[in-house]
């Protein structure tokens, strides 16, 4: 298969391209530092296409399309992995912060999909899939920002399964619980059922051939925050206000201009 894959320096993204490349796939990489890519490239010779890009930006997206279609001409599989995460603190509400983690979240992935979908449409099985996050099932302290441009990709996907089906293209969002990638390791609170992040590309790759709708993981950890979000409203209020006030004990303290 050829596939194209974005946030490929480091984390997730580096374990995914390393997982997909060992069973056997050509892989195109993209990120905004190359360095880590040509690393990748010279342990795979022949398999690594490299594509350093800035996703925010429409041109540099478009440039890393044309050079796809130029090596490739089709794309089996679009693998929307780069994001980022800023946690808000409400009492200095940011809209920027907000409008940061929305751009690289959701923009990105938008832009990457109006490019590479004509690309998607010359496969025969073709495949889009964005990884998501577990914070969509339930409301989490301080993930304003974080969780908003979560919700609205995992809308975006779901819309787009739907009007895509037609055409035979496969839709999947992957929502993952904590991974131990340098993102997390910012992360100031405790992260239960965290797992490695070869582990969770072993996983998600695993059942990537069956095209799934979702996939979530791990179980038990989605299985308890969707059973948050059945709570009436004003328990999962008080669960809500319980997870966040832990959350500010266990920041250090900040002064705040």
């Amino acid at each position: 298969m050829k596939i194209w894959l974005s946030g490929a320096s480091s984390g997730l993204g580096l374990a995914l391209a390393r997982q997909l490349l060992s069973d056997g796939h050509q892989v195109a990489v993209s990120a905004r530092r190359a360095e880590p890519l040509q690393t990748l490239a010279g342990d795979f010779p022949g398999q690594v296409l490299v594509l350093p890009a800035d996703l925010t930006d429409a041109s540099s997206v478009a440039q890393l399309a044309q050079t796809l279609q130029h090596h490739w001409a089709q794309l089996d599989m679009a693998f929307l992995n780069a994001g980022t995460c800023e946690y808000m603190d409400v009492q200095h509400y940011q809209h920027a912060l907000l409008e940061r983690v929305v751009r690289t979240n959701l923009f990105s992935a938008s832009l990457c999909i109006e490019h590479l979908l004509p690309l998607l449409r010359r496969s025969a099985h073709g495949h889009l899939v964005a990884i998501g996050s577990s914070a969509t099932f339930f409301p989490l302290p301080r993930a304003e920002a974080y969780g908003a441009s979560k919700v609205a990709l995992r809308y975006l996907m779901e819309s787009l399964r739907v009007d895509l089906a037609a055409e035979h293209i496969a839709v999947t969002l992957v929502s993952p619980g904590f991974i131990d990638t340098p993102l997390t390791a910012q992360n100031d609170f405790p992260m239960p059922m965290q797992l490695t992040a070869e582990q969770a590309a072993r996983h998600i790759a695993r059942r990537l051939p069956a095209q799934p709708q979702e996939i979530n993981f791990p179980r038990v950890f989605i299985g308890i925050l969707k059973l948050l979000d059945h709570l009436p409203a004003a328990l999962r209020l008080a669960v809500g206000r319980y997870l966040s006030r832990n959350a500010k004990e266990d920041q250090p303290n900040k002064e705040h201009p």
